[in-house]
């Protein structure tokens, strides 16, 4: 069996060659990357979409807290634990098979949770559901390096990093139009059961036009590394994820004193094992590479103001303003639309300008949040000027997370490109979930106890001081991201002098 593919430029257009002995035909290159997009699409989103389906879960589930949490959080514990080890086991069996079979296991599991009859059921599908998404998101870079060379590669890594996080915002607002929307009376269920068959027809067409790429079994799976890392990566989510709504309880900051062990132990073992000429889990070599350290580090600040923001928000236009799922969800619109504007247009200015379009894209996404923070002070809606606000914030977002996150992926090695995949995504789950809780936990603080059955005059108030003080504070951060954009500028200037 052969695959063996080049992409050239001719006359504008996008060249695909292939020779391919298997009987199943050549995909465009179109086709390849709307299947692999797609399922990193449905992916990102389940991670945002389920927290404005959540009141309706608790209402027909009779959840508890705890468990209405473990229903959001589930998910994201093993997608984030387990992205390392699905991009190793791609390189180790094929990346097309562990994306059909991540994708397979991700649409069974979307079937269980919108049919799960009790709260118990519901949590366990969705750390398999996460499981699922681990194992097919780290493939997605993967095929597209393999299938894609200069410019067309440099447009589908735009497309690609539109999706990570375009998803995330996209989610928002299709939770609270699935929910509102109540289709056949399934409530919360449909967003669960929307995926179904969006995933039926990615693995009939994965199964159809996806390239068999070699297996590289040389390269081990690392066990040493994998038995620091899994619960390195556990021990520091499952407190953040779970500590706000248990009081920060004495487990949670024994896990998190235990995380920083167990990842200096695994950078020990991967130097080691690297030394040795062995395949540590996280080259050493892809950190070294001229702007990704620097960069993966402003990526990481982008995700995390990004995670506390849309955590914050949403919070305050449901509990502090009383809208329904779909306004909230509607609310992000503009930060939507905007954001997948600049993330598919920013390539089209000149290459020399593409690192003050960085810095530039954090000042915006910090005057987006100052601006969105005088509006809401005084407890209102904030009119026209709040739609201008999210505008001005999501394009900001797009402007400095599209072409850094590109930057960054366009550096690594098409060898080391699932590896990379694991570790970046990793870090930008770790990144909302890190933002979640600290800027999340900064607006529930001041804001207090939630409102139950109605917004009550006095949390409005709140509400409203809490989410401008967050807002403050997340664009403080984004500022911090445009000062670790513009060092990285600086150096890369110096090196490529």
């Amino acid at each position: 069996m052969t695959d063996i593919a080049t992409v050239t430029r001719s006359g504008g257009r996008v060249i695909r060659r292939a020779e391919r002995r298997t009987g199943r035909g050549t995909a465009a290159p179109g086709v390849l990357l709307a299947i692999v997009l797609t399922g990193q699409f449905m992916a990102v989103l389940d991670a945002a979409v389920v927290n404005v389906a959540a009141p309706a879960i608790h209402a027909d589930l009779h959840a508890t807290g705890a468990g209405l949490q473990l229903v959001i959080a589930g998910y994201v514990i093993t997608y984030a634990v387990g992205l390392v080890t699905g991009a190793r086991l791609g390189d180790i069996i094929g990346h097309r098979r562990m994306f059909l079979a991540g994708l397979a296991l991700f649409t069974l599991a979307s079937l269980g949770c919108g049919l799960a009859p009790t709260p118990g059921v519901l949590v366990a599908l969705r750390f398999v559901q996460g499981a699922g998404a681990a194992a097919m998101i780290p493939q997605v870079l993967s095929l597209i390096q393999r299938s894609y060379t200069g410019a067309a590669r440099a447009g589908a890594m735009r497309r690609y990093a539109a999706v990570i996080a375009g998803g995330a915002v996209a989610g928002q607002i299709l939770g609270g139009l699935l929910v509102t929307a109540d289709v056949f009376g399934s409530t919360w269920r449909s967003v669960f059961l929307i995926n179904v068959p969006i995933g039926a027809a990615l693995l009939a067409l994965g199964a159809r036009w996806l390239p068999h790429g070699a297996a590289d079994r040389s390269r081990g799976l690392d066990p040493a590394g994998l038995a620091l890392l899994t619960p390195a990566v556990l021990a520091l989510v499952l407190p953040l994820v779970l500590g706000q709504p248990e009081h920060w309880p004495l487990w949670g900051w024994a896990c998190l004193v235990g995380s920083a062990v167990l990842f200096t132990l695994f950078t020990l073992v991967e130097r080691r094992l690297a030394a040795r000429g062995g395949a540590p889990l996280i080259p050493g070599r892809v950190l070294r590479l001229p702007g990704v350290t620097l960069g993966i580090a402003a990526l990481f600040v982008t995700m995390a103001v990004f995670g506390g923001f849309f955590f914050a928000l949403a919070l305050h236009l449901q509990g502090g303003l009383g809208d329904t799922p779909l306004r909230a969800g509607l609310t992000f619109a503009p930060a939507a639309a905007t954001f997948a504007l600049v993330s598919l247009n920013w390539q089209r200015l000149p290459a020399r300008w593409f690192g003050g379009v960085i810095i530039a894209g954090f000042a915006g996404y910090a005057a987006g949040l100052l601006l969105l923070a005088g509006l809401l002070h005084g407890g209102g809606h904030g009119g026209l000027g709040v739609y201008l606000a999210l505008a001005l914030t999501g394009a900001g977002m797009a402007a400095a997370f599209s072409p850094l996150m590109t930057s960054v992926l366009l550096q690594v090695p098409v060898a080391d490109a699932a590896d990379a995949t694991g570790v970046i995504v990793t870090v930008n789950q770790l990144a909302i979930v890190i933002g979640v809780a600290t800027f999340g936990t900064l607006y529930l603080n001041l804001a207090g106890q939630l409102p139950v059955g109605g917004t009550q005059a006095a949390f409005r108030l709140l509400s409203a001081h809490a989410v401008t003080v967050t807002c403050v504070v997340l664009a403080a951060a984004a500022v911090g991201g445009g000062v670790l954009a513009a060092i990285r500028a600086a150096a890369t200037r110096r090196q490529a002098q």
